[in-house]
């Protein structure tokens, strides 16, 4: 039930300053939230510099300036959105440019798909544009899942297209949606299984309601999962694939994911946003001024089961059910209305949701600001690199996992690959899983590369050197000090633990490049 003129926070049907105010203040946040991509160069998100440098191998391709240790192989499989329209804008600016603006292209997307799919629900702009803004730099988006970002955003355009065509000529509602598949195929496998959810879960609570036939249903049900059904069959025809096997749950990060999940920095500022989130909603609910709407509700509870049952690492991806949350966060809000009893609490909500996006964007400007001279050290130490070696990565953390205890070192992850451009180097962390990228290894350097994983603990790499190796390191780090020119260790700079095999060539605050003297 949509509440009267006097309670909504917007209303079309007459003037209201309120109206106004909100839309003003709407617009304002939308531009303070993309300053960040504006500033920096290369933004401080973990896996953005691997995608950059995936982005110059993809650009400079069947060039002269080529790096010499990857092909590209391109075969039908999903993932594809930056690898395919980066490299055509990087005709028109410089690959760095051209990447940054797919990053805006995907902020664009979900921001204005969530209103789109408010728009057609409601006829108004009421809380999607709140909710996409709050969400901006949630934990999968400031990690750098762009491809997953630039995907859902296109899955919030076809679910407001295909509502809008819902009641319309059953032709045009499938060409919409093989239309929309195709693409979300193409650009990201996760967010199409986003598309199809939402859409199933819509014409399910449509049969439940009893405003279509079981019939008719049933042919709806099937128009919509036809296409995809196509698509996946080609691919096995093909022999195309979705990233690689193997699914692990993890179950006991899915009651703090929720908690963790507002800002990929500060898990303080993250636990105090979400729980005053999340208790305001509670609250609201339970006086009766949150309502969701009958596909609303089954939206909701579809969304949660998914949540519980889905993989944490799903193909070989990782962090898949942690990816539902923001998709929920954009959608429901099309499907619920707010009515607060006054002015005084609609002002009040107003600020509240503010507050929290304009923290969340403190946060990252305060991250992202000081890493452009972090990002710069780390490309003017390539210069010390002579062209077409082999570049380790290592990690003082000797665990070898993401630093969860300090986020803002958890962008300098990825940064050495970018040493495949700067000094046409083999950089064995470079992103080239078969299903998810079309950059490969090439067959001599294909041994010591690590498609998907993150710096080698420097632990490890002294044991190996001092021959005391343990019994499970990884085969492509057994014979480092031969196989490699170079080596980054990651985090604070401590003492050479290798005297005799490293050479320091440049310390920064946040790594040491050494010179590895190579032995037989």
């Amino acid at each position: 039930m949509v509440p009267s003129s006097k309670q909504t926070l917007t209303d079309p049907a007459r003037p209201d300053p309120d109206r106004a105010v909100t839309i003003i203040v709407l617009a304002m946040l939308a531009a303070v939230s993309f300053v960040p991509v504006l500033l920096t160069p290369i933004p401080a998100m973990v896996d953005y510099p691997n995608h950059l440098a995936r982005m110059y191998i993809l650009s400079q391709n069947g060039t002269p300036g080529a790096n010499p240790y990857y092909e590209v192989r391109w075969a039908f499989y999903p993932n594809l959105g930056m690898d395919l329209l980066v490299p055509q804008l990087a005709r028109l600016m410089s690959v760095e440019d051209a990447t940054r603006l797919f990053l805006l292209l995907s902020q664009f997307l979900i921001v204005t798909g969530a209103l789109l799919l408010e728009w057609v629900r409601k006829g108004r702009i009421h809380l999607a544009g709140f909710a996409a803004l709050a969400f901006l730099y949630c934990l999968p988006f400031s990690w750098g899942f762009v491809n997953f970002e630039f995907g859902l955003g296109l899955a919030l355009w076809g679910i407001a297209v295909y509502l809008m065509l819902a009641e319309g000529p059953w032709p045009l509602r499938f060409a919409a949606n093989l239309i929309f598949v195709a693409v979300l195929y193409v650009a990201h496998f996760f967010s199409l299984g986003i598309y199809g959810a939402t859409l199933g879960l819509f014409e399910l609570s449509r049969i439940r309601r009893g405003q279509v036939a079981y019939p008719i249903a049933t042919a709806r049900l099937g128009a919509l999962a036809l296409p995809a059904l196509s698509l996946l069959a080609i691919m096995h025809v093909t022999a195309g694939s979705i990233g690689s096997e193997g699914n692990s749950w993890f179950a006991a990060f899915k009651p703090v994911w929720p908690l963790r999940i507002m800002n990929g920095y500060n898990l303080t500022i993250a636990a105090i946003t979400g729980l005053a989130l999340m208790i305001s909603l509670l609250f609201a609910a339970r006086r009766g001024v949150l309502r969701l709407e009958p596909a609303g509700v089954w939206l909701a509870i579809g969304f949660a089961l998914l949540y519980l049952v889905i993989p944490s690492k799903l193909f070989g991806t990782s962090f898949v059910d942690l990816r539902m949350i923001p998709a929920a966060a954009l959608i429901l809000p099309a499907f619920c209305s707010l009515s607060l009893p006054s002015r005084a609490w609609r002002m009040a909500a107003l600020a509240a949701i503010s507050g929290i996006i304009l923290l969340n964007v403190a946060v990252v400007l305060a991250v992202w600001l000081p890493y452009r001279a972090d990002y710069a050290a780390m490309i003017a130490s390539f210069q010390k690199i002579d062209r077409g070696s082999r570049v380790l990565v290592g990690s003082t953390d000797d665990k070898g996992d993401p630093p969860f205890a300090d986020l803002t070192s958890y962008p300098m992850y990825y940064a050495p690959t970018l040493a495949v451009h700067y000094a046409d180097a083999f950089v064995p962390n470079l992103f080239t899983e078969t299903g998810k990228q079309p950059v490969r290894p090439r067959e001599a350097v294909r041994n010591i590369a690590i498609p998907y994983g993150g710096p080698v603990p420097s632990g490890l790499l002294a044991a190996i050197a001092m021959g005391q190796p343990a019994a499970d390191a990884p085969q492509f780090v057994r014979t480092w000090h031969r196989d490699f020119d170079y080596l980054y260790v990651l985090g604070s700079p401590a003492a050479n633990p290798l005297p005799d095999r490293l050479e320091v060539l440049e310390t920064s605050k946040r790594f040491v490049l050494y010179r590895i003297r190579r032995t037989p």
